[in-house]
């Protein structure tokens, strides 16, 4: 075990070392325009100026034709004040900046056709150059040489890169507002069905949706599908997209009715129905207003579907469908005990924790699986993103927001898990009238959680299992209270409803006549079986002698 965690801190420590991202800006000799582009620099070679301004401005020696690894290939004169661009390939990224060093040049930058990786060497090699030497990507090659002419010119730099982006804000209020308004509106909608008896005016439209009990065999069988997913998508992921966005597609077009219907049947207008027919959903004859609802919903789901890779603006709707699913889920699937709550949420921490950390150990690219499925592998053909996760883009000017990822993520799993837990202590609050102390603490650390989960992102400086932070923050909390309380047997069982309590029985006494009856005991008083008996009694009483004397005949 000590061995393993060694390997991953080794990995972290390596990659963060070795990788690091800047911009090299290229413009013309008028200097009239510039634009940035993504470059992968190792600082052991030489380091890169933070500012601009700082950086040296020399001219592009367009050498792309070559690979640039025997003195053959250097043209007449070197590269006196300038900076060669070569391509990658057929010797090593040593022989190639050495090459460049030696005839002048005063950095390079390297062409990859592949993914970008850090240009390695060992410690005699660093020591040996002087020179910056930067990848950069054979698209961004062929857009300088389609936008700029031949006397184009580059700085190369890497601005300080921000602990934190503000944008993480934005996610923070999204995450905690959903589990706790989803958590809340889970509990209060399972307490009213348990209390309450629905008129049913409306027909269809006024049922509420029907809950799902999990069970700890659903649990697992969830887990595994979990598991079998994520790896398919590692493997097939150009296959598999398409049809997960389908599916997003749909489940939000639901989320969204379901989350929408309550407020729409507020409103006084369109309470007619269709007339009848036989399309599918409208046999029904549904009101006008809950079509023309479905009719928003499923366009808006279309929209989305339609113009999802328009970064510009296209994440709000993400976003929007995204909360309005997750709210969704919250309502349905209901976990009956705490004791289901800790299996669930136990397991999944386990599952998240495997593909984050584990999994780089045992993919030949040193990728975690979790990772590179979320924010879509850099070789995808299609290029497509799946549609899982809150997605916020970066609001600070670094080089990550243009290289890497230009948005910060949230997994609906990091949502709904915790979000199921925090449901489970509103209805328990009700059971118990305890001011909604569970539910207000387990909202709380998971707010605690999620601000451990962004310290640990900026301190790794790579993408972390949010349950790992949430799973303890959630749990111990939520057991803490009840141990607090001493309702932890009650917490544990979820037992306590006031319709799964059996009720007091009804014993019926004989009392003579000439003996007056004794006083109700508290017990007796507050037992709502004896309550209605007594209506019952005073009911009986109050009939009219003529009543009595019908019934009598």
């Amino acid at each position: 075990m000590r061995d393993a965690v060694t390997l991953v801190l080794g990995a972290i420590f390596f990659e963060q070392v070795l990788g690091e991202y800047g911009m090299a800006h290229v413009s013309d000799q008028r200097k009239n325009k510039g634009k940035d582009y993504c470059i992968l620099f190792n600082s052991q070679w030489a380091h890169l100026p933070q500012d601009l301004g700082k950086a040296s401005r020399l001219q592009i020696h367009d050498l792309t034709a070559s690979v640039l690894c025997s003195p053959s290939e250097v043209p007449a004169g070197g590269f006196t004040n300038r900076i060669p661009m070569v391509l990658r390939g057929n010797c090593t990224f040593y022989e190639k900046v050495r090459l460049a060093q030696i005839n002048g040049a005063k950095g390079l930058l390297i062409v990859s056709r592949d993914r970008l990786t850090p240009p390695a060497g060992n410690r005699s090699q660093y020591e040996e150059i002087d020179i910056p030497v930067a990848l950069l990507s054979y698209t961004d090659m062929l857009d300088i040489s389609k936008t700029f002419g031949k006397g184009r010119e580059v700085a190369m730099y890497a601005p300080h890169e921000p602990v934190l982006d503000y944008n993480m804000v934005i996610i923070f209020l999204m995450a905690v507002g959903t589990v706790a308004v989803g958590g809340y509106w889970a509990g209060s909608r399972d307490v009213k069905k348990r209390y309450m008896k629905h008129k049913r005016d409306d027909g269809a439209e006024t049922q509420d949706e029907e809950t799902v009990d999990v069970t700890p065999i659903m649990i697992c069988v969830f887990v595994v599908m979990c598991c079998s997913m994520l790896v398919l998508l590692y493997y097939f992921y150009d296959h598999l997209v398409y049809m997960i966005i389908g599916i997003f597609c749909l489940a939000a077009s639901i989320g969204l009715y379901s989350c929408l219907s309550p407020f729409v049947r507020r409103i006084p207008f369109g309470k007619c129905r269709i007339p009848e027919n036989n399309l599918p959903y409208c046999h029904k004859r549904p009101q006008v207003r809950m079509l023309l609802l479905s009719v928003f919903c499923v366009s808006v789901s279309v929209i989305w579907g339609v113009f999802r890779n328009e970064d510009q603006w296209a994440w709000v709707l993400q976003d929007a469908l995204g909360i309005a699913f997750c709210l969704y889920m919250l309502k349905t699937i209901r976990l009956p005990t705490f004791k289901a709550c800790t299996l669930l949420l136990a397991v999944l921490f386990v599952y998240d924790v495997f593909f984050v950390f584990i999994t780089p150990l045992l993919t030949k690219s040193g990728e975690s699986i979790m990772v590179e499925v979320a924010a879509g592998p850099s070789d995808s053909s299609t290029h497509e993103k799946l549609p899982m996760v809150l997605k916020v883009p970066r609001l600070n000017f670094s080089p990550l927001a243009l290289c890497d990822r230009p948005f910060s993520l949230l997994g609906f799993g990091d949502i709904l898990v915790p979000g199921l837990l925090v449901a489970y202590c509103h209805r328990f609050d009700i059971q118990v009238q305890s001011s909604q102390i569970y539910f207000v603490a387990c909202t709380v650390a998971y707010g605690i959680g999620l601000l451990i989960t962004f310290v640990a992102l900026a301190l790794m400086q790579m993408g972390q299992p949010a349950l790992l932070y949430l799973v303890p923050c959630t749990l111990l909390t939520s057991l803490g209270v009840a141990l607090w309380r001493r309702e932890l047997a009650m917490f544990w069982t979820g037992s306590g409803f006031a319709k799964e309590m059996p009720q007091p029985p009804l014993v019926m006494t004989p009392i003579n006549c000439t003996q007056s009856p004794d006083p109700p005991t508290k017990e007796q008083l507050t037992s709502p079986a004896l309550q209605a008996a007594e209506e019952a009694t005073n009911q009986s009483e109050e009939k009219s002698p003529r009543e009595a004397k019908n019934e009598s005949n």
